[in-house]
């Protein structure tokens, strides 16, 4: 396919006439059209295709054909009638009315164009600089960000049923590529073993039968894996990617006893999440774990401004495997912000997003203020007349005094065991030994010795100050607005069905969410510039019955800025 980039031009006459008489009130994608014009052209996608070859359809309006579709949850099918059938859309492309559209493959052509070149940035992007140009979303305001699970497009195994579409899944490709080598290696048996899917028939229930149904596909698949790898083989089956998926999953699903069987390796001794393959349809899906949540798949992060005298549209969408803790995105949320020319002044965020080197680069690299509750201190020496916080740190002479009046001198720099730079700060036998509340001071009965340990004095004092601060009523005035992004999340589930992946592959579902967001924007622009109001909280009838003056002051301001 090739691309001759044309100007969008104007809204043909008959188009704009009957569309007028059909829509007297319009609709999202005519006040889309009317406000901000064409919002996509051709030449921002020329690098998408050659310069020889069949013409394309106009990817600037394939741009926009995809951001209406998920602004209205529409497959691909009904997308393309929705072109070839609809005023308002025809409307919104520039389109004669006798214009007959295109085949709904070539929405899936130009969504794998996009993955190639990561471009789904690129259309989000375009959205926010339209945004920016009209004035309204701007930088140095408030922002929020939270995030929430994505199931994967494929189906949830166990580690049986994994281990059993895996051989099964090697066995096809096999059979599709390799037809001749397969049947003078392949096993009779395995015709019944491996020719349905794992759920057509019932697995055992007891224990002791399953691990001998899964040593019994150890043994089946490590037979087809030294086949393959075989000197006598042909060299590029080794390269069939479900071959590759079927030996990374028997490492990390097997191993070999003293005698060299095949043995069943016991969930304790297998991989981590981050690195254990759960399906072989998708080796980026991971599974996760937060709180009473257990999913196979990713995590998305969204960013939103919430001014309240502005639209609150999303700045940054971050697509990351789900294994990935909140904590690591926050500075590269902060670096995709800066690149656009978005950073906010104050940005909320909840307790997983916070810690005390966060704050420092926030502020320091970024002019952030990063502002979220940060965890107190659970341990054992956290509690009592002598908490670590009772002990003097004097950063300049490298120094900590005991309430005491004890001094160690004893620094040390170090890393935890979650790899955060720290210092260690001993105190001397000699004074901790004779002193009168060491039990008090000293939770362990084999320590000898109180040892202090604290961040950087960046990370140190922020965390202090951060502490302090989110006792008082302001830091929580300040931090109501966070619960709106709750809202965002909402929408985006419902209306655009965020927590689930439509394609496998962690590339195809970052833009995903990347037209997802850009059709959450247009809709909300659409809204802004329409006046209509945004929803208000729901209140119970209980919560109704009491005095404004009694409401909690963060809800109120909860709502005020909602």
């Amino acid at each position: 396919m090739s691309m001759q980039p044309k100007e969008p031009g104007e809204v043909p006459a008959e188009t704009a006439r009957v569309a007028k008489a059909a829509f007297p009130k319009g609709s999202l994608a005519i006040r889309l059209r009317d406000e901000l014009g064409a919002l996509f052209t051709d030449e921002q996608f020329a690098g998408l295709f050659a310069s020889r070859g069949k013409p394309a359809w106009s990817p600037g309006r394939l741009a926009l054909v995809s951001v209406l579709q998920f602004a209205e949850s529409l497959p691909d099918r009904q997308a393309a009638q929705a072109v070839r059938a609809r005023i308002d859309w025809k409307y919104a492309l520039g389109l004669e009315l006798t214009d007959p559209g295109f085949d709904y493959s070539v929405l899936s052509e130009f969504r794998t164009r996009l993955v190639e070149a990561d471009a789904g940035q690129q259309i989000f992007d375009q959205v926010l600089e339209t945004a920016r140009a009209a004035g309204l979303v701007r930088a140095r305001g408030r922002a929020r960000t939270d995030s929430t699970h994505v199931l994967s497009a494929v189906r949830s195994l166990n580690r049986l049923e994994c281990v059993i579409e895996t051989l099964r899944a090697a066995l096809n490709a096999l059979a599709a590529v390799a037809p001749e080598w397969l049947t003078g290696h392949a096993d009779p048996a395995w015709f019944d073993r491996y020719a349905a899917r794992p759920d057509d028939f019932w697995l055992p229930q007891h224990r002791r039968k399953r691990i001998e149904l899964a040593e019994q596909t150890g043994r089946d698949g490590m037979r087809l894996l030294a086949d393959v790898f075989a000197p006598a083989a042909p060299a590029w089956l080794r390269q069939v990617t479900a071959v590759e998926v079927l030996r990374l999953t028997w490492v990390q699903q097997y191993t070999l006893d003293a005698e060299g069987e095949v043995a069943w390796r016991d969930p304790k001794d297998c991989p981590p999440g981050a690195k254990r393959l759960v399906s072989p349809h998708d080796i980026e899906t991971r599974n996760s774990v937060k709180r009473d949540i257990k999913w196979d798949g990713f995590k998305v992060h969204l960013t939103e401004t919430c001014d309240p005298d502005a639209p609150h549209l999303i700045t940054n969408v971050l697509t990351t495997c789900s294994t990935i803790p909140d904590i690591k995105a926050t500075d590269p949320v902060h670096k995709a912000l800066a690149a656009r020319g978005l950073l906010p002044g104050e940005h909320v965020v909840d307790m997983g997003y916070v810690d005390g080197p966060r704050i420092v680069t926030a502020q320091r690299e970024h002019g952030v203020t990063l502002i979220g509750p940060m965890a107190r201190n659970t341990t054992r020496q956290a509690k009592g007349t002598y908490a670590q916080d009772a002990f003097t740190v004097d950063w300049e002479n490298k120094t900590v005094t005991c309430p005491n009046g004890a001094t160690a001198r004893n620094w040390r720099d170090g890393l935890s065991h979650r790899g955060t730079p720290i210092i260690r700060i001993t105190f001397r036998k000699s004074d901790c030994r004779p002193c009168p509340v060491r039990s008090e001071c000293i939770s362990s009965t084999a320590a000898e010795q109180r040892q202090v340990t604290v961040r950087r004095q960046p990370a140190h004092e922020a965390i202090q100050q951060a502490r302090a601060a989110q006792d008082t009523p302001e830091w929580r005035e300040r931090y109501a607005a966070r619960a709106g992004i709750e809202g965002t999340i909402s929408q985006a589930v419902h209306t655009n069905g965020l927590r689930h992946s439509r394609y496998r592959g962690l590339s195809k579902t970052r833009l995903q969410h990347h037209l997802t967001a850009a059709a959450i924007n247009l809709a909300r622009i659409d809204a802004w510039c329409s006046d209509r109001p945004r929803a208000r909280t729901r209140t119970t009838p209980l919560e109704a019955l009491r005095p404004a003056d009694q409401r909690p002051a963060g809800r109120r301001k909860l709502r005020a800025l909602n």
